[in-house]
């Protein structure tokens, strides 16, 4: 795969300057799938608490601040400096610091599980999400989870064709990364790659983790969704989350969900996908 520029001042200046994370989970019918779906997973796929989770990639501390208020002991590191300050700020129950996923200043073994729920979409070289899941490996003990969130190669068409978006500006570039995975930030987002669910799995093997579970978030009815602007509380989405349950490993669908999640263990065989 070609080498590309450096990923990390266009995501520090994104997530700074540009796209507000602290409420993307709630601003649409999709986000709010997506953190119930995630959650249901992580609740499902996470040792039961008081246990040491590493959530590297944490953002704004969305997901770390549901761990903690659960019983888990939370350490997020983010790169963005601003997501660290945000997390600290709204969650005193977490630890937070700025960090890389490539290379953490951590020992082996902290964590009885470590998230990686936005990094690997954002390393546009399969060497450095390689890099990031090593690293997410080693510093979890023997036996714990590693999961890592990753973009659909679908979702980006899906999303924009569903919102009347595309056109002759950006039919080229969707076109192209459809066909690479790799997003060109003209069409809105910043530098990312978007993975099919086997390239997310070969990822994890390529890192010298067993061959992961992977599971669909969202499902297939997300721009449904978004396009009746459909509340938390109304059945279609309880019906929503439901479909996507049920369908959430079902090869034939995985790759419709905006989002996946693969989940595997330390020190386990790797013949036998983990879940």
């Amino acid at each position: 795969m070609p080498q590309h520029r450096p990923a990390e001042p266009d995501i520090r200046r994104y997530y700074t300057e540009v796209f507000a994370e602290a409420d993307r989970l709630d601003r649409s019918p999709q986000g709010r799938l997506e953190a119930c779906r995630t959650r249901d997973l992580l609740a499902r796929l996470l040792p039961p608490p008081p246990a040491e989770v590493l959530d590297i990639g944490g953002g704004p501390g969305a997901y770390a601040g549901w761990l903690a208020a659960a019983g888990h002991r939370v350490h997020l590191v983010d790169l963005v400096p601003a997501h660290v300050a945000a997390a600290r700020a709204a969650y005193p129950g977490i630890t937070a610091t700025v960090g890389d996923a490539r290379h953490l200043p951590l020992p082996d073994g902290r964590a009885d599980a470590t998230l990686l729920l936005g990094p690997l979409y954002h390393l546009p070289d399969r060497a450095d999400r390689v890099a990031a899941l090593r690293e997410a490996a080693r510093l979890t003990r023997p036996g714990g989870p590693v999961l890592a969130a990753a973009i659909s190669r679908n979702a980006a068409l899906i999303d924009l064709t569903a919102q009347g978006r595309v056109d002759e500006h950006n039919r080229a570039l969707l076109r192209e990364e459809y066909a690479t995975g790799v997003n060109d930030p003209r069409t809105g987002f910043t530098t990312a790659y978007f993975h099919r669910p086997e390239q997310l799995a070969d990822d994890f093997v390529a890192a010298g983790l067993p061959a992961p579970a992977v599971y669909g978030v969202e499902g297939p009815l997300w721009p449904l969704l978004n396009a009746l602007g459909t509340g938390p509380a109304e059945r279609l989405f309880a019906d929503a989350a439901a479909c996507a349950e049920t369908f959430e490993r079902d090869p034939a669908v995985l790759g419709a969900s905006a989002h996946l999640i693969a989940v595997a263990h330390t020190g386990v065989d790797r013949s036998r996908p983990a879940g």
